[in-house]
């Protein structure tokens, strides 16, 4: 614990690296969680394949787990 699972449109290799980075120890940080224990995915979807991929078997099944959705607060 935890995992998390970024699914975002194709970015450069430096960019994602930066990203998980930050994340990481973020988690280490605020859930106070050794190093050993965080787990990041990232899978990249274009933006034809975003709405099928994603939104529709991930996003609007989960609309109650939603903490921030397209940009709005659901907390």
């Amino acid at each position: 614990m935890p995992y998390i699972a970024i699914k975002a449109h194709p970015r450069d290799m430096e960019l994602k690296k930066q990203l998980v980075e930050k994340i990481n120890q973020d988690l280490i940080d605020i859930f106070n969680c050794p190093p050993h224990a965080v787990t990041i995915s990232f899978e990249e979807v274009t933006a034809e394949d975003w709405e099928e991929k994603v939104v529709k078997p991930e996003i609007e099944p989960n609309e109650d787990k939603m903490m921030i959705r397209s940009g709005e607060r659901k907390y």
